[in-house]
């Protein structure tokens, strides 16, 4: 008998030692990497995780975009995964806020990340603490004909007088400066974003992006006062408001139009359209006040450890993993983006290499896109202004007006 309990006893203090070990070495990863090439990026990922980490084994849950959206507050509160991917500055605010998420300001500092990753680290930082790692995103900026350019004689600008100067040759030869497509309204968010983080700075742009800067402010003034520069001198092609992004790309592919402030999206479908490398160039949105920092648009993936989350040994060393230059490589050389660790290695691509430099070397700030920066509702009346403002810049005071009333409602609620 007493053998017997002996045996027992042993038997199940074995088995919790196996249940015990089993659910360390369980790592549960929720994701929206639902279109082929995140995917495929995602499954590498996870692969050489798990090949360096043989006793934890992975499992991922992949969503679609739309109910991903739905249903991550849901289970980061209820049945929270041990890492889940979101994205970085004022997207990641609400789960911050609410308490969601766990800072991961150990993993930075033992893996050396404020070094490596050190172009994200403002975008990753609210309240002093880092929230997560990022390992993707791609440059916005002004994509041009350099053959145009070239034969018109003009020298890429490097702040807004040049800029306008080059708007002005062009204009004189027959060519519209800036071709958009506003139909879909987040165009002219981009827009937006480089007049105002070139006027009043990343730390001004996120402010407003919080709601804690009124529309009606004068800084935001400047800013319009900046895109009207544009519209009076005929910069933007005419009814842009009636054509997609993608529609717009024929008056650039015809010579009709020389520039489109625009992600690098956009390059595969111009090369498609049969504009050449030689034809085709990139430039840094031009300096505006030489006394703000250049800042840049370049939305970013990232993934967090939930804080209901039950593995948060196992998910540290995930994230540092995932913040490693070589992975980070072998991830973006999937997705065709970029990576953010500075020592990781780009393509030979021309557009990816510009990005890279331009990126890895900006000391202003990382913005998301402005829908990604601000609420939904404030995003799509904002976005509705700008589009109206564009078409009818007489009428700012009452769209200011306007979205300072939204404003005053979406973050009062």
């Amino acid at each position: 008998m007493f053998s017997s309990t002996k045996k027992l006893i042993a038997a199940l203090a074995v088995s919790t030692l196996f249940t015990s070990v089993a659910m360390a070495g369980e790592l549960v990863i929720n994701t929206d990497t639902s279109d082929p090439a995140p995917k495929a990026a995602f499954e590498t990922l996870i692969k050489g995780f798990e090949k360096e980490n043989p006793d934890i084994k992975v499992t991922w849950n992949l969503f679609d975009h739309e109910g991903y959206k739905t249903s991550i507050r849901n289970f980061l509160t209820a049945d929270a995964p041990d890492l889940a991917n979101w994205y970085a500055g004022n997207r990641m605010l609400p789960y911050v806020n609410a308490g969601l998420f766990e800072p991961v300001d150990d993993v930075w500092e033992e893996n050396g990340l404020k070094e490596s990753l050190s172009s994200a680290l403002g975008s990753m930082t609210i309240d002093g603490k880092i929230w997560g790692v990022p390992y993707t995103y791609y440059q916005w900026g002004v994509y041009y004909r350099k053959d145009i350019f070239e034969e018109q004689g003009i020298d890429v600008p490097t702040d807004w007088e040049a800029f306008k100067t080059a708007g002005a040759k062009l204009k004189e030869a027959g060519i519209v400066p800036i071709t958009i497509g506003t139909k879909y309204l987040w165009t002219a968010g981009g827009v937006f974003d480089y007049l105002n983080l070139r006027t009043n700075g990343y730390d001004f742009h996120m402010a407003l992006g919080k709601g804690e800067v009124p529309w009606t402010d004068e800084r935001v003034r400047e800013t319009f006062a900046k895109w009207k520069e544009l519209l009076d001198a005929g910069f933007f092609i005419d009814n842009h408001a009636a054509y997609s992004w993608q529609e717009a790309l024929a008056p650039m592919v015809q010579g009709e139009a020389a520039m489109y402030v625009m992600g690098n999206f956009a390059v595969a479908p111009l090369r498609e359209a049969g504009l050449t490398d030689e034809q085709l160039g990139f430039f840094q949105f031009p300096t505006i006040n030489p006394d703000v920092p250049m800042a840049e648009d370049a939305p970013t993936d990232t993934i967090h450890i939930p804080a209901n989350a039950k593995n948060k040994e196992d998910a540290k060393k995930f994230l540092a993993y995932l913040a490693r230059a070589d992975v980070q490589t072998e991830i973006n050389r999937t997705l065709g983006q970029l990576p953010i660790n500075r020592e990781s290695q780009v393509g030979d691509d021309k557009f990816l290499q510009a990005g890279y430099e331009m990126l890895s070397n900006t000391e202003g700030g990382i913005a998301q896109f402005f829908d990604r920066d601000y609420p939904a509702e404030m995003a799509k009346a904002g976005m509705e202004g700008f589009q109206e403002f564009m078409v009818k810049p007489d009428r700012l005071d009452a769209i200011l007006e306007r979205l300072e009333k939204v404003r005053q409602r979406v973050y009062n609620n």
